[in-house]
């Protein structure tokens, strides 16, 4: 006789993007009938809802829930995003740009960037994001999607999305639901714990309805309600690298066509981020309340907007780092009550679908094999360290004296895994993507080369082509990814044509 071990019941505590995301993956993959989906939240608590610029891999989640894409551009005021382009991280008055997709092609078996290296280190004057047609188009505010063309450019385009995070979560409720999730509004005022092993059991919300599952999924946000409240499972605290703790955001008015790149600024006790959507601007200051305070962060931001504020600036609170299990028994966290590194790099949305993609990989039964959630927590601590080096690299990688904050970082201790890193692109510029790390060879290079990072040489197997060879090659690049940048409209022609709202 078989004993069903089958996860019959699931509440998901909390709505935002992190609760609406993983409401209708589940829906979606579980499909009608495998489980009952019940998502809690309150209306009165209302959600983060700041993170709106997005990396491509959101576009994998949406086709994988069968969204469509114009769509779920209308519908969330979005438009499209490249890269990001840095402004003042290396020195004040630098900038540099870290594109979607790769630079030029890689020849004879050889990372493109040994042959730009070795021209760069030659005095040729090429920049290398004249290898990449979304730096191109970024620069010239075009862009489109990939078309049918050979072995053009125009065949790979990637690009992710700026959307508003509450017209997001909003569209993925009502997905969620035409699917058979059942939304409860509550807040919750008391959570059950098994007493034979310390499993949650149920939750209680304030009118007294009593809510049990089988697997609790935590979107509760930074308080992390049942993985941290309940569970207590501790914190790993990364703010010794990562020292800003705060984050002021404000949206303003749209003063002009929106641009196909978020903008990343260096400030003195921070930086300062630039989301351009269709019908406003999002915009906000990340700094750190040891090396500026708070009225002097916000006078800041409000001083640097486009256009006219549409709200009162609002600040969030938060320690960078992660709980030290993600999953704990039966309880799953993900957004932010499973940690937080600051958005610097579009990764807290990527973050949340990761975590949906190792759940369903992992998916449990009741009897919540222990191989199973340390396997879960390994690979989603080891995503999360290798982003927080990615990170740490904007900030250490400075020539910046001008403020106690840029002093702070730039000579900090660094983890080991970052400084193996540095030590390999100093020799010879060469970077590597470790286990299928987020952050590819490119996104390194970018950053490393954006923020002042001197090779001493190059890698020696560039030395397959002649110098003259090299150069010809290169230039036919350039010419390709000029031409390729020519053909696109103009980005807001593109959304004009195809999703405005």
């Amino acid at each position: 006789m078989t004993t069903d071990t089958r996860i019959r019941k699931i509440a998901i505590v909390g709505g935002g993007t992190a609760g609406w995301m993983t409401a209708a993956a589940l829906a979606k993959i579980l499909g009608p009938g495998y489980a009952d989906i019940t998502l809690i939240e309150s209306e009165e608590i209302g959600t983060v809802g700041v993170g709106e610029a997005t990396i491509p891999q959101i576009r994998t989640f949406n086709t994988m829930l069968g969204l469509d894409e114009d769509e779920f551009v209308r519908r969330t005021q979005g438009t499209f995003k490249l890269g990001i382009e840095f402004r003042d991280w290396g020195r004040i008055g630098d900038s540099y740009f870290h594109p979607f997709g790769p630079f030029g092609v890689d020849m004879e078996g050889v990372s493109f960037h040994a042959f730009w290296l070795r021209l760069n280190q030659l005095n040729d004057p090429a920049r290398i994001t004249d290898y990449s047609l979304q730096a191109m188009a970024a620069e010239r505010g075009k862009f489109m999607r990939p078309i049918a063309a050979g072995r053009s450019p125009l065949s790979k385009i990637a690009y992710a999305f700026h959307f508003d995070a509450g017209l997001y979560a909003k569209y993925l409720r009502e997905y969620s639901e035409a699917k058979g999730v059942v939304r409860m509004e509550g807040r919750i005022v008391d959570v059950a714990l098994r007493g034979t092993d310390g499993f949650v059991e149920a939750v209680t919300l304030d009118d007294g309805r009593r809510v049990e599952a089988d697997l609790f999924v935590d979107c509760s946000g930074f308080r992390g309600l049942l993985i941290e409240g309940a569970l207590k499972t501790g914190y790993e605290d990364w703010s010794h690298w990562l020292p800003c703790d705060r984050a002021v955001a404000v949206p303003c008015e749209r003063v002009a066509d929106p641009v196909p790149y978020t903008r990343s600024t260096a400030r003195a006790g921070g930086w300062q981020w630039r989301i351009p959507l269709q019908h406003r601007t999002g915009n906000g200051y990340v700094f750190s309340s040891r090396f500026i305070d708070e009225a002097a962060a916000t006078e800041d931001l409000l001083g640097q907007l486009d256009g006219k504020p549409l709200a009162d600036p609002r600040t969030l609170r938060f320690v960078t780092g992660r709980r030290k299990q993600s999953w704990n028994r039966n309880v799953v966290a993900l957004g932010l009550a499973s940690g937080f590194i600051e958005p610097l790099e579009s990764t807290s949305i990527h973050m949340v679908q990761s975590g949906i993609a190792n759940l369903l990989a992992m998916f449990p039964t009741t009897e919540f094999d222990p191989a199973e959630t340390r396997r879960y927590n390994r690979v989603v601590s080891h995503e999360a360290e290798r982003i927080r080096d990615f990170i740490v690299l904007h900030y250490n990688a400075t020539q910046r004296t001008d403020s106690a904050l840029w002093d702070y970082v730039r000579t900090m201790p660094l983890p080991d895994s970052l400084m193996e890193k540095y030590e390999i692109f100093r020799s010879r510029g060469r970077v590597f993507r470790e286990n299928e790390e987020l952050f590819n060879d490119t996104s390194w290079f970018a950053v490393m080369i954006g923020q002042n990072l001197k090779p001493a040489a190059y890698d020696p197997v560039a030395d397959v082509l002649s110098v003259e060879e090299t150069r010809r090659r290169l230039l036919q690049t350039a010419e390709a990814i000029r031409n390729s940048a020519d053909y696109m409209p103009s980005h807001m022609a593109f959304v004009a044509e195809h999703c405005a709202a």
